[in-house]
Protein backbone atom coordinates (compact mmCIF):
# COMPACT_ATOMS: atom_id res chain seq x y z
CA UNK A 1 0.00 0.00 0.00
CA UNK A 2 1.11 3.38 -1.01
CA UNK A 3 0.77 6.21 1.50
CA UNK A 4 0.71 9.57 1.03
CA UNK A 5 0.50 12.80 3.09
CA UNK A 6 -1.02 16.31 2.54
CA UNK A 7 -0.04 19.10 4.74
CA UNK A 8 -1.71 22.62 3.25
CA UNK A 9 -5.29 23.81 3.68
CA UNK A 10 -5.28 24.16 -0.37
CA UNK A 11 -4.16 20.39 -0.62
CA UNK A 12 -6.74 19.27 2.35
CA UNK A 13 -9.69 21.28 1.15
CA UNK A 14 -9.55 19.62 -2.31
CA UNK A 15 -8.71 16.10 -0.98
CA UNK A 16 -11.69 16.33 1.42
CA UNK A 17 -13.78 17.45 -1.50
CA UNK A 18 -12.90 14.54 -3.97
CA UNK A 19 -15.27 12.45 -4.70
CA UNK A 20 -13.04 9.71 -5.44
CA UNK A 21 -12.21 9.33 -2.26
CA UNK A 22 -13.69 7.45 0.67
CA UNK A 23 -13.52 7.94 4.32
CA UNK A 24 -11.23 5.28 6.07
CA UNK A 25 -9.87 6.26 8.69
CA UNK A 26 -12.66 4.38 11.00
CA UNK A 27 -12.29 1.36 9.05
CA UNK A 28 -10.56 -0.28 12.36
CA UNK A 29 -13.76 0.98 14.81
CA UNK A 30 -15.94 -1.01 12.23
CA UNK A 31 -17.47 -2.82 15.62
CA UNK A 32 -19.32 1.06 16.17
CA UNK A 33 -18.63 2.48 12.81
CA UNK A 34 -19.18 0.27 10.11
CA UNK A 35 -22.06 1.29 7.19
CA UNK A 36 -22.61 4.74 9.92
CA UNK A 37 -23.31 7.73 8.19
CA UNK A 38 -19.85 9.25 8.24
CA UNK A 39 -18.45 5.91 6.49
CA UNK A 40 -20.80 5.35 3.63
CA UNK A 41 -19.28 6.38 0.09
CA UNK A 42 -21.60 7.38 -2.79
CA UNK A 43 -25.46 7.35 -3.50
CA UNK A 44 -25.74 5.21 -0.02
CA UNK A 45 -24.16 8.05 1.36
CA UNK A 46 -26.08 10.98 -0.13
CA UNK A 47 -29.54 9.11 0.55
CA UNK A 48 -28.82 8.51 4.16
CA UNK A 49 -27.59 12.17 4.31
CA UNK A 50 -30.55 13.91 2.97
CA UNK A 51 -33.19 12.42 5.22
CA UNK A 52 -30.76 12.98 8.42
CA UNK A 53 -30.00 16.38 7.75
CA UNK A 54 -33.81 17.33 8.08
CA UNK A 55 -32.79 17.16 11.76
CA UNK A 56 -30.10 19.97 11.33
CA UNK A 57 -31.95 22.29 9.36
CA UNK A 58 -30.98 26.00 11.00
CA UNK A 59 -34.42 26.56 12.82
CA UNK A 60 -34.21 23.34 14.36
CA UNK A 61 -30.97 24.07 15.56
CA UNK A 62 -31.41 28.20 16.70
CA UNK A 63 -34.92 26.56 18.87
CA UNK A 64 -32.21 23.89 20.64
CA UNK A 65 -29.79 26.80 21.08
CA UNK A 66 -32.56 29.10 22.60
CA UNK A 67 -34.93 27.51 24.18
CA UNK A 68 -34.05 23.54 24.78
CA UNK A 69 -30.30 24.10 25.99
CA UNK A 70 -29.97 27.11 28.16
CA UNK A 71 -32.42 24.92 30.98
CA UNK A 72 -29.57 21.52 30.26
CA UNK A 73 -26.52 23.85 30.85
CA UNK A 74 -28.15 25.50 34.14
CA UNK A 75 -29.40 22.70 35.71
CA UNK A 76 -25.96 20.47 34.49
CA UNK A 77 -23.95 23.18 36.42
CA UNK A 78 -26.21 23.90 39.27
CA UNK A 79 -24.68 21.23 41.66
CA UNK A 80 -20.70 21.73 40.39
CA UNK A 81 -21.15 25.51 41.00
CA UNK A 82 -23.14 24.17 44.82
CA UNK A 83 -19.50 22.33 45.41
CA UNK A 84 -16.75 24.92 43.96
CA UNK A 85 -15.39 22.61 41.15
CA UNK A 86 -15.93 20.12 38.99
CA UNK A 87 -13.76 18.06 36.13
CA UNK A 88 -14.45 19.74 32.81
CA UNK A 89 -14.51 16.76 30.97
CA UNK A 90 -16.71 14.66 33.10
CA UNK A 91 -18.87 18.69 33.01
CA UNK A 92 -18.42 18.35 29.40
CA UNK A 93 -20.03 14.80 28.84
CA UNK A 94 -22.76 15.20 31.04
CA UNK A 95 -23.94 18.50 29.68
CA UNK A 96 -24.08 17.70 26.14
CA UNK A 97 -24.80 13.65 26.88
CA UNK A 98 -28.88 14.81 27.09
CA UNK A 99 -28.62 16.95 24.13
CA UNK A 100 -27.27 14.62 22.22
CA UNK A 101 -29.43 12.26 23.18
CA UNK A 102 -32.69 14.45 21.92
CA UNK A 103 -30.70 14.47 18.20
CA UNK A 104 -30.11 11.24 17.95
CA UNK A 105 -33.54 9.80 19.54
CA UNK A 106 -32.77 8.48 22.64
CA UNK A 107 -35.46 8.68 25.26
CA UNK A 108 -34.71 8.80 29.10
CA UNK A 109 -37.73 7.85 30.64
CA UNK A 110 -36.66 8.14 34.45
CA UNK A 111 -35.18 11.41 33.81
CA UNK A 112 -32.52 10.28 36.83
CA UNK A 113 -28.82 11.06 36.74
CA UNK A 114 -28.35 8.02 37.15
CA UNK A 115 -30.05 7.03 33.88
CA UNK A 116 -27.90 9.84 32.67
CA UNK A 117 -24.67 8.40 33.68
CA UNK A 118 -25.47 5.04 32.40
CA UNK A 119 -26.25 5.94 29.02
CA UNK A 120 -23.05 8.40 29.40
CA UNK A 121 -20.75 5.48 30.16
CA UNK A 122 -22.23 3.19 27.30
CA UNK A 123 -21.40 6.16 25.18
CA UNK A 124 -18.07 7.00 26.66
CA UNK A 125 -17.00 2.81 25.40
CA UNK A 126 -18.51 4.13 21.74
CA UNK A 127 -16.30 6.95 21.59
CA UNK A 128 -13.33 4.27 22.76
CA UNK A 129 -14.57 1.68 19.40
CA UNK A 130 -14.99 4.39 17.07
CA UNK A 131 -11.44 6.13 17.74
CA UNK A 132 -9.68 2.83 17.72
CA UNK A 133 -7.55 3.83 15.26
CA UNK A 134 -5.80 6.25 17.95
CA UNK A 135 -6.01 3.95 20.65
CA UNK A 136 -3.44 2.69 23.20
CA UNK A 137 -5.29 -0.16 24.34
CA UNK A 138 -5.68 -3.45 23.39
CA UNK A 139 -8.29 -3.13 20.13
CA UNK A 140 -9.57 -7.03 20.58
CA UNK A 141 -10.62 -5.61 24.08
CA UNK A 142 -11.75 -2.69 23.26
CA UNK A 143 -14.19 -4.35 20.95
CA UNK A 144 -15.22 -6.53 23.24
CA UNK A 145 -16.10 -4.29 25.01
CA UNK A 146 -18.27 -2.02 22.49
CA UNK A 147 -20.15 -4.86 21.23
CA UNK A 148 -21.24 -5.50 25.02
CA UNK A 149 -21.99 -1.61 25.39
CA UNK A 150 -24.12 -2.11 22.11
CA UNK A 151 -26.03 -4.71 23.67
CA UNK A 152 -26.62 -3.12 26.83
CA UNK A 153 -27.63 -0.01 24.58
CA UNK A 154 -30.54 -1.46 22.44
CA UNK A 155 -31.90 -3.09 26.15
CA UNK A 156 -32.24 -0.11 28.08
CA UNK A 157 -32.75 2.38 25.82
CA UNK A 158 -32.79 1.85 21.55
CA UNK A 159 -35.65 -0.32 21.73
CA UNK A 160 -38.08 1.32 23.70
CA UNK A 161 -37.07 4.62 21.79
CA UNK A 162 -37.83 2.87 18.59
CA UNK A 163 -40.99 1.34 20.10
CA UNK A 164 -42.46 4.55 20.73
CA UNK A 165 -41.11 5.86 17.57
CA UNK A 166 -42.93 3.14 15.37
CA UNK A 167 -46.12 3.71 17.45
CA UNK A 168 -46.63 7.68 16.74
CA UNK A 169 -45.58 6.68 13.07
CA UNK A 170 -47.94 4.13 13.12
CA UNK A 171 -51.01 6.40 14.53
CA UNK A 172 -49.70 9.70 12.13
CA UNK A 173 -48.72 11.50 15.38
CA UNK A 174 -46.24 14.25 14.36
CA UNK A 175 -43.11 14.27 16.88
CA UNK A 176 -42.59 16.89 19.59
CA UNK A 177 -39.06 17.57 17.76
CA UNK A 178 -37.98 15.98 14.94
CA UNK A 179 -34.67 13.61 15.40
CA UNK A 180 -32.35 10.75 13.51
CA UNK A 181 -34.07 7.61 14.74
CA UNK A 182 -37.82 9.16 13.86
CA UNK A 183 -36.11 9.66 10.57
CA UNK A 184 -35.01 6.29 9.73
CA UNK A 185 -37.77 4.49 11.30
CA UNK A 186 -39.99 6.80 8.92
CA UNK A 187 -38.19 5.80 5.66
CA UNK A 188 -37.16 2.58 6.28
CA UNK A 189 -38.63 1.23 3.15
CA UNK A 190 -36.29 4.08 1.05
CA UNK A 191 -32.75 3.22 2.16
CA UNK A 192 -30.76 -0.06 3.18
CA UNK A 193 -30.73 -0.07 6.93
CA UNK A 194 -30.47 -3.45 8.75
CA UNK A 195 -31.32 -3.09 12.53
CA UNK A 196 -27.40 -3.81 13.19
CA UNK A 197 -26.53 -0.79 10.64
CA UNK A 198 -29.44 1.12 12.89
CA UNK A 199 -28.16 0.27 16.36
CA UNK A 200 -24.36 1.60 15.23
CA UNK A 201 -25.85 4.84 13.50
CA UNK A 202 -27.28 5.74 16.29
CA UNK A 203 -24.54 5.07 18.76
CA UNK A 204 -22.51 6.69 16.07
CA UNK A 205 -24.05 9.66 16.65
CA UNK A 206 -24.05 9.56 20.20
CA UNK A 207 -20.61 9.64 20.57
CA UNK A 208 -19.68 11.77 17.67
CA UNK A 209 -22.04 14.50 19.14
CA UNK A 210 -20.90 14.21 22.81
CA UNK A 211 -17.48 13.04 22.51
CA UNK A 212 -16.16 15.92 20.28
CA UNK A 213 -18.39 18.60 21.67
CA UNK A 214 -17.08 17.79 25.28
CA UNK A 215 -13.14 17.46 23.95
CA UNK A 216 -13.63 20.94 22.50
CA UNK A 217 -14.93 22.64 25.41
CA UNK A 218 -12.22 21.71 27.72
CA UNK A 219 -9.63 22.97 24.48
CA UNK A 220 -11.39 26.28 24.94
CA UNK A 221 -10.72 26.47 28.28
CA UNK A 222 -7.25 25.28 28.52
CA UNK A 223 -6.52 27.99 25.43
CA UNK A 224 -8.18 30.82 27.47
CA UNK A 225 -6.46 30.24 30.72
CA UNK A 226 -2.92 30.11 29.12
CA UNK A 227 -4.28 33.46 27.03
CA UNK A 228 -5.01 35.36 30.16
CA UNK A 229 -1.43 33.59 31.98
CA UNK A 230 0.63 34.67 29.30
CA UNK A 231 0.24 38.11 29.91
CA UNK A 232 -0.68 39.14 33.52
CA UNK A 233 -0.58 43.10 32.69
CA UNK A 234 -3.56 42.58 30.35
CA UNK A 235 -5.50 39.74 31.59
CA UNK A 236 -8.16 41.83 33.68
CA UNK A 237 -9.01 43.75 30.19
CA UNK A 238 -9.21 40.27 28.50
CA UNK A 239 -11.75 39.13 30.67
CA UNK A 240 -13.57 41.76 30.56
CA UNK A 241 -13.58 41.35 26.74
CA UNK A 242 -15.04 37.41 27.50
CA UNK A 243 -17.38 38.72 29.64
CA UNK A 244 -18.70 41.87 27.69
CA UNK A 245 -18.45 40.86 23.96
CA UNK A 246 -20.09 37.65 23.17
CA UNK A 247 -18.76 37.47 19.68
CA UNK A 248 -15.29 38.27 20.43
CA UNK A 249 -16.04 34.99 23.10
CA UNK A 250 -17.05 32.91 19.62
CA UNK A 251 -14.05 33.85 18.02
CA UNK A 252 -12.11 32.62 20.84
CA UNK A 253 -14.18 29.22 20.85
CA UNK A 254 -13.33 29.40 17.07
CA UNK A 255 -9.39 29.74 17.57
CA UNK A 256 -9.20 26.99 19.84
CA UNK A 257 -11.56 24.77 17.52
CA UNK A 258 -9.08 25.59 14.80
CA UNK A 259 -6.33 24.19 16.52
CA UNK A 260 -8.15 21.46 18.34
CA UNK A 261 -9.64 19.22 15.57
CA UNK A 262 -11.30 16.28 16.55
CA UNK A 263 -9.50 14.22 14.65
CA UNK A 264 -5.91 15.37 14.11
CA UNK A 265 -5.98 13.51 10.68
CA UNK A 266 -8.55 12.65 7.71
CA UNK A 267 -8.10 9.09 5.88
CA UNK A 268 -9.11 8.82 2.40
CA UNK A 269 -8.73 5.00 0.44
CA UNK A 270 -9.45 6.10 -3.73
CA UNK A 271 -12.23 4.39 -5.00
CA UNK A 272 -10.54 4.67 -8.46
CA UNK A 273 -7.35 6.39 -9.62
CA UNK A 274 -6.73 9.75 -8.22
CA UNK A 275 -4.53 12.72 -9.08
CA UNK A 276 -3.91 15.02 -5.84
CA UNK A 277 -4.15 18.69 -6.59
CA UNK A 278 -0.02 18.44 -6.19
CA UNK A 279 0.10 16.03 -9.29
CA UNK A 280 0.69 13.22 -7.35
CA UNK A 281 -1.59 10.03 -8.19
CA UNK A 282 -3.27 7.77 -6.36
CA UNK A 283 -4.75 3.96 -6.78
CA UNK A 284 -7.32 1.91 -5.10
CA UNK A 285 -5.95 0.48 -2.10
CA UNK A 286 -3.63 3.41 -1.06
CA UNK A 287 -4.05 5.57 1.93
CA UNK A 288 -3.90 9.89 1.67
CA UNK A 289 -3.48 11.39 4.89
CA UNK A 290 -4.98 14.45 5.76
CA UNK A 291 -2.93 16.32 8.06
CA UNK A 292 -6.13 18.68 9.53
CA UNK A 293 -3.84 19.80 12.58
CA UNK A 294 -1.29 21.15 10.45
CA UNK A 295 -3.91 22.10 7.28
CA UNK A 296 -5.26 24.51 9.98
CA UNK A 297 -2.22 26.23 11.11
CA UNK A 298 -0.70 27.00 7.09
CA UNK A 299 1.06 30.25 7.77
CA UNK A 300 -0.26 31.07 4.08
CA UNK A 301 -3.84 30.98 5.19
CA UNK A 302 -3.87 31.76 8.85
CA UNK A 303 -0.43 34.10 9.29
CA UNK A 304 2.65 33.11 10.45
CA UNK A 305 1.72 32.67 14.25
CA UNK A 306 -0.94 30.09 13.18
CA UNK A 307 0.39 27.66 15.54
CA UNK A 308 -0.63 29.94 18.49
CA UNK A 309 -3.87 30.91 19.80
CA UNK A 310 -4.83 34.54 18.66
CA UNK A 311 -8.58 34.99 18.57
CA UNK A 312 -7.86 38.81 17.53
CA UNK A 313 -6.51 36.62 14.07
CA UNK A 314 -7.39 38.46 11.03
CA UNK A 315 -8.39 35.86 7.32
CA UNK A 316 -8.71 38.16 4.93
CA UNK A 317 -12.72 38.18 3.99
CA UNK A 318 -11.94 38.32 0.48
CA UNK A 319 -9.93 35.47 -0.44
CA UNK A 320 -11.64 32.42 -1.28
CA UNK A 321 -10.20 28.47 -1.83
CA UNK A 322 -12.07 26.57 -4.42
CA UNK A 323 -14.64 29.68 -4.64
CA UNK A 324 -15.46 28.87 -0.52
CA UNK A 325 -14.45 31.40 2.36
CA UNK A 326 -12.33 30.37 4.90
CA UNK A 327 -13.93 29.94 8.51
CA UNK A 328 -11.79 30.74 11.66
CA UNK A 329 -11.82 27.25 12.81
CA UNK A 330 -10.44 26.17 9.61
CA UNK A 331 -11.26 22.52 8.26
CA UNK A 332 -12.23 20.93 12.06
CA UNK A 333 -15.65 20.26 11.19
CA UNK A 334 -14.70 18.70 7.38
CA UNK A 335 -16.12 20.17 4.34
CA UNK A 336 -17.34 18.85 0.84
CA UNK A 337 -19.86 15.54 1.15
CA UNK A 338 -18.39 14.58 4.59
CA UNK A 339 -18.79 18.30 5.93
CA UNK A 340 -20.41 17.71 9.97
CA UNK A 341 -23.58 18.28 9.96
CA UNK A 342 -23.83 19.42 13.89
CA UNK A 343 -21.06 22.39 12.74
CA UNK A 344 -23.67 25.13 13.32
CA UNK A 345 -25.00 23.44 16.91
CA UNK A 346 -21.49 23.49 17.90
CA UNK A 347 -19.75 26.46 16.42
CA UNK A 348 -22.58 28.38 15.97
CA UNK A 349 -22.45 30.40 12.80
CA UNK A 350 -19.19 32.08 12.06
CA UNK A 351 -20.47 34.66 9.45
CA UNK A 352 -23.74 36.40 10.37
CA UNK A 353 -22.75 37.88 14.15
CA UNK A 354 -24.98 41.31 13.08
CA UNK A 355 -28.44 39.35 12.67
CA UNK A 356 -30.87 39.06 15.57
CA UNK A 357 -30.85 34.93 15.12
CA UNK A 358 -27.50 34.99 15.37
CA UNK A 359 -26.36 30.92 16.63
CA UNK A 360 -22.90 31.52 18.70
CA UNK A 361 -23.25 27.38 19.08
CA UNK A 362 -23.00 24.88 22.17
CA UNK A 363 -19.63 25.09 22.87
CA UNK A 364 -19.94 28.95 23.20
CA UNK A 365 -22.14 28.92 25.77
CA UNK A 366 -20.42 25.86 27.66
CA UNK A 367 -17.39 28.27 28.40
CA UNK A 368 -19.32 31.25 28.40
CA UNK A 369 -20.88 29.55 31.88
CA UNK A 370 -18.01 28.42 32.99
CA UNK A 371 -16.52 31.92 33.05
CA UNK A 372 -19.76 33.59 34.31
CA UNK A 373 -19.33 31.22 37.63
CA UNK A 374 -14.87 32.22 37.85
CA UNK A 375 -13.91 29.10 36.60
CA UNK A 376 -10.35 28.75 37.02
CA UNK A 377 -7.86 26.22 37.45
CA UNK A 378 -7.46 24.26 40.64
CA UNK A 379 -3.66 24.85 41.59
CA UNK A 380 -3.61 21.68 44.00
CA UNK A 381 -5.01 18.97 41.47
CA UNK A 382 -3.70 19.82 37.56
CA UNK A 383 -5.25 18.49 34.22
CA UNK A 384 -4.14 15.34 33.43
CA UNK A 385 -3.99 13.97 29.54
CA UNK A 386 -5.82 10.63 28.04
CA UNK A 387 -3.06 8.26 27.72
CA UNK A 388 -5.36 5.71 26.22
CA UNK A 389 -5.51 7.43 23.13
CA UNK A 390 -2.78 9.25 20.73
CA UNK A 391 -5.60 12.15 20.22
CA UNK A 392 -5.16 15.25 22.04
CA UNK A 393 -7.43 14.67 24.37
CA UNK A 394 -7.93 15.34 28.51
CA UNK A 395 -8.51 12.46 31.00
CA UNK A 396 -9.25 15.03 33.19
CA UNK A 397 -9.04 18.69 33.79
CA UNK A 398 -10.43 19.93 37.31
CA UNK A 399 -11.30 23.41 37.94
CA UNK A 400 -12.71 25.64 40.84
CA UNK A 401 -16.19 27.68 40.59
CA UNK A 402 -18.11 29.84 42.45
CA UNK A 403 -21.31 31.34 42.53
CA UNK A 404 -22.20 34.04 39.91
CA UNK A 405 -21.23 37.53 40.69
Amino acid sequence: MNELRVESYQDAYAALCEPALRQSLYDAGAVIMDSVLLTLHGTAHKARRQLELRVFRREVLREYEREVFPATLQGTLAPFVAAGRADLVDFGYRVTMNLTADFAGIDRPLGTPAETLKLLELVRTFSEGATLVHSTRDHAEVRVEVEAALGQFVDQFLASSMARRRALLDDGVPPERLDVLTVLLANEDRIDLSDEVLVREIGFYLQAGAHSTANSMVHAVDELFGWLARTPAAAEVRKERLRSEPDFLQRCVHESLRLHPASPVAWRTPVKPVTLRDGRRLEPGDRLVIDLARANCDPSVFGEDAATFNPERKINPQRRIRGRKIYPFGLTFGTGVHLCPGRDLDGGIADDNTSPTHMRGIVTMLVEALLSHGARRDPDMPPIRDQTTQRSNWAQYPVLLEPAG
